[in-house]
């Protein structure tokens, strides 16, 4: 494994070269090396992020895996201890987490949310101007594909979950505004949505009710769940939504460009990720290291099987990949707003590689995270890739960036 200070970053090129080169299939293994590393600099000299770190996996080995540093004043190198806020990337383990409850029938996608957490029971939704009872009941299956109506945007005239009358409250507002996941969902019931549940699709804040959801399903908290079924079976020692000091000193610093203001920061971290907060956050709350990332696409790449442990079943993850949205344009808040691309449980999933990725396999399915961390899997060709940095603001390009240099 590659983390290259600027003293030895020509040795590190060597290693990764090396290994590229068992396996000639993916290209010229200097030249598809030296490419990667050149795109990863670039992104540091086009300041749209700091160090970075990318990982590239095919049948069981490393093929690529280095740190690009920026070796600027406020950042800090990345290594193999080195934590990142991973934000929408939580969101998928939440959903694997939810999987595992539907392979032992604890759920049904059509059950009525309500039917565990009552008060979602009286929900309503916007309609211009007019707050309205919503007459459709919110199921289970409109939280997996962001089908509920709750979103992310902040709309003017009225208060949302995130809410910007709250905003200078705290440099954590969220966190210190809910005590845990019920207080949350509870506020959450008191917004109204923007549509009717079931009627489209739109990103948003669902992971977060689902880890509610597990928490009454399961009579466990969240975090100890997840720590059950996926964190100790896969071996990802370092994720968890809160961080010790120890862990504190290893947090990638946020490299913040906004023009006329850039600089790296943790006064922008928004969220605690302190020990004693228990509202713990599906949709986006987990730090994690690299590698335990890594043992969690290596799960999903070999069709929920970790190391011959079975985590969830294949099934379960073409359920995951399957076409849940029709994608952009045909339905407009599609994230990723771009054509070709379609959405599973959290997931974008590539439908037709020929309107912006024409070099990389139909059916790749990954996601990202606000902070610019990506992962993708690659089933045909047994492969996976990661990118990991800290920085605003989200880029997608960076993903497609990274598998046009990798798949060219």
């Amino acid at each position: 494994m590659c983390y290259p200070s600027r003293f030895n970053q020509l040795a590190a090129i060597f290693i990764c070269v090396s290994l590229f080169a068992a396996l000639p299939t993916i290209g010229h293994a200097a030249d598809k090396a030296n490419a990667i590393r050149q795109f990863q600099q670039s992104l540091i000299d086009d300041e749209i992020t700091g160090s970075n770190v990318v990982m590239i996996h095919r049948d069981g080995k490393w093929i690529y895996h280095e740190a690009v540093q920026s070796g600027k004043k406020g950042d800090r190198d990345i290594d193999a201890k080195t934590l990142f806020p991973i934000w929408s990337m939580t969101k998928p383990i939440t959903t694997v987490a939810m999987m595992i409850l539907h392979e032992h029938g604890k759920f049904d996608w059509n059950d009525e949310v309500s039917k565990y957490i009552p008060c979602m029971a009286k929900l309503t939704w916007r309609d211009g101007d007019e707050i309205k009872p919503c007459t459709k009941p919110l199921r289970i299956i409109h939280l997996m594909t962001h089908r509920s109506g709750w979103g992310y945007d902040v709309r003017p005239g009225y208060e949302t979950v995130y809410s910007p009358n709250i905003a200078f409250d705290s440099i954590y507002p969220i966190q210190t505004r809910y005590d845990d996941l019920q207080s949350y969902v509870e506020a959450c019931a008191n917004h109204p949505l923007a549509f009717e549940p079931g009627t489209r699709y739109l990103y948003g804040i669902n992971q977060a009710i689902q880890g509610r959801l597990i928490e009454v399903i399961t009579g466990m908290p969240f975090e100890a769940y997840l720590r059950k079924v996926i964190f100790e079976p896969l071996g990802m020692k370092d994720t968890g939504f809160s961080m010790t000091a120890e862990q504190r000193s290893r947090f990638q610093p946020l490299w913040f460009n906004a023009g006329h203001l850039k600089g790296y920061t943790h006064l922008l971290d928004e969220l605690s990720y302190s020990p004693k907060s228990r509202a713990h956050f599906g949709d986006g709350g987990l730090v994690c290291t690299m590698e335990d990332y890594a043992r969690f696409c290596e799960m999903l790449m070999d069709g929920g099987v970790f190391r011959g442990k079975r985590i969830i079943s294949q099934k379960s993850i073409d359920t995951m990949t399957a076409k849940w949205s029709a994608g952009f344009p045909e339905e407009p808040e599609s994230f990723p707003p771009i054509p070709g691309y379609i959405n599973g449980f959290s997931l974008f999933v590539l439908d037709d590689p020929s309107h912006h990725e024409p070099t990389v396999p139909k059916g790749i399915y990954g996601w990202v995270g606000y902070h610019n961390t990506h992962f993708w899997i690659d089933t045909k060709n047994r492969q996976f890739g990661l990118f990991m940095s800290r920085a605003r603001e989200f880029n997608w390009e960076i993903g497609v960036g990274l598998r046009k240099v990798l798949y060219g």
